[in-house]
């Protein structure tokens, strides 16, 4: 009786950022300006790198991956809250849950590896400025766009994959704003271990992995910039690496309080923020991080709005 109780279970309640009635609406219009602004502010930034031939390079191939990867995560989880916002019921199926866990779960991933990719581009560029055209070509960087995406889609298979391994009887409330996995531990009725093993050892390697490539790549890149006899060059370098430093700052460190750090798990209010700001507040940010401080991105703005 018990094995067909565990089987009945094919959609989960989503308790939401918070159970006040009179919060839903206003709530509801503030996360509906925040994903316009988000996806406009992403795709608007692919468009105008395809459009402008000036944006035609590796660097900026790069931002617009990165960018669709943002689109790409806020899109895996806004629009199904705007819509339990305005809804009684907060139901969410098991296909739907996978769904959107492992389109978030891809993205995640991918703009890891989109990261240090970037890093080791802004290495290639200010230490070895006569080398980059050879070693950063279209190719290369088309490759490495390639083998990030893969490497995003297939971790999240890995684990999306084995979730149909655990079955769910306890419970089939998450009290969170999106199918979160850590959450579908919870209330598993089989033993999740090694589900739980696996994504700690997926997430640490992952983030450590990328992290310190970053760290590698901008610790030359620093001494770099300090060894220009040119104020007007090192201002130039700053410039450009300032704005992926923030967003690799912003980005760390919320996945590592998210999955990495002793006793980390979806569930506490505070770690409803964390996962908030990780899934809509970067996305928002990026595109704004990137352009509003790079004039080349701004000069091709100018361009296109003239035409």
């Amino acid at each position: 009786m018990m094995e067909t109780n565990k089987t009945l279970v094919t959609e989960f309640v989503l308790t939401g950022l918070t159970d006040r009635p009179g919060l839903q609406v206003p709530l509801f219009l503030l996360f509906s300006v925040i994903y316009l602004i988000t996806m406009a502010g992403n795709l608007g930034l692919i468009a105008l790198i395809w459009k402008d031939a000036h944006l035609h390079t590796p660097m900026y191939s790069l931002l617009g991956s990165l960018a669709f990867a943002d689109a790409c995560t806020s899109s895996s989880v806004t629009p199904k809250m705007l819509m339990n916002f305005l809804s009684k019921k907060h139901v969410i199926s098991l296909f739907e849950c996978l769904v959107q866990f492992y389109f978030f779960g891809s993205s995640a991933t991918t703009e890891c590896f989109l990261l240090v990719v970037m890093a080791y581009d802004r290495y290639v560029a200010i230490c070895s400025p006569l080398l980059y055209p050879v070693v950063m070509s279209n190719r290369l960087t088309t490759q490495l766009i390639a083998v990030s995406y893969i490497i995003g889609f297939l971790h999240s298979a890995i684990h999306v994959g084995l979730l149909f391994r655990l079955t769910f009887c306890r419970s089939n409330t998450m009290h969170y704003f999106y199918c979160e996995i850590l959450q579908l531990f919870k209330i598993s009725c089989t033993d999740p271990t090694p589900n739980i093993l696996l994504v700690f050892i997926f997430s640490t390697f992952i983030q450590s992995f990328t992290f310190m490539g970053i760290i590698l790549s901008y610790s030359y890149v620093l001494s770099a910039i300090l060894k220009k006899k040119s104020e007007k060059g090192r201002r130039k370098a700053f410039s450009t690496c300032s704005g992926h430093l923030l967003s690799v700052s912003l980005f760390y460190g919320t996945l590592f309080f998210m999955y990495v750090r002793p006793g980390s798990g979806p569930g506490t209010d505070q770690d409803k923020m964390y996962s908030l700001f990780y899934t809509i507040i970067i996305p928002l940010l990026n595109p704004f991080i990137y352009s509003l401080r790079n004039k080349e991105v701004t000069s091709a703005l100018r361009r296109i709005m003239k035409k």
